[in-house]
């Protein structure tokens, strides 16, 4: 049997199951990636977070449950107007960590006030004018630097 013969018989057969294969992984692909980006958006839907809805109204997000989808979300469109809408509503998140501290930030803030405040009590840091003085000399200096003729 010959190359030529056994694709004449064959041929359509094997196109036929590389085409559906081709279907099912690019299928799969696709789910995969739709998947990866609404746990994405869910993550991002956050109290706080502004949202774009599927009607074309923004707000924000006042309460939301990632977990619970079949509860509806409740959104703030104006101050003092509230709304429920279905969890899937929510087109996308328009900026979802815009005024939001994360738990890090917050734990760093603290550890800089807290130096701030031993630098104090220490007498490190003793007033403002010891700024104003530094800054004055620093400026002392950069304009001696404006005064002097290029070359």
């Amino acid at each position: 049997m010959d190359f030529a013969n056994f694709f004449a018989n064959y041929g359509l057969i094997i196109l036929l199951v590389v085409l559906l294969v081709f279907m099912f992984w690019s299928s799969r692909r696709r789910q995969q990636k739709a998947k990866a980006e609404q746990e994405q958006k869910t993550r991002q839907t956050i109290p706080g977070a502004e949202v774009l809805l599927q009607g074309g109204l923004y707000g924000t997000i006042v309460a939301y449950d990632g977990d619970n989808l079949d509860q509806p979300a409740i959104v703030e469109i104006a101050p003092g107007v509230e709304i429920k809408v279905h969890s899937q509503a929510i087109l996308r998140v328009v900026d979802p960590s815009e005024g939001v501290v994360t738990e890090d930030e917050f734990i760093e803030a603290e550890a800089s006030e807290a130096e701030y405040v031993a630098g104090v009590a220490d007498g490190d840091i003793t007033s403002i004018s010891d700024d104003h003085k530094y800054s004055t000399h620093a400026d002392e200096a950069d304009g001696d630097k404006k005064n002097k003729p290029e070359a």
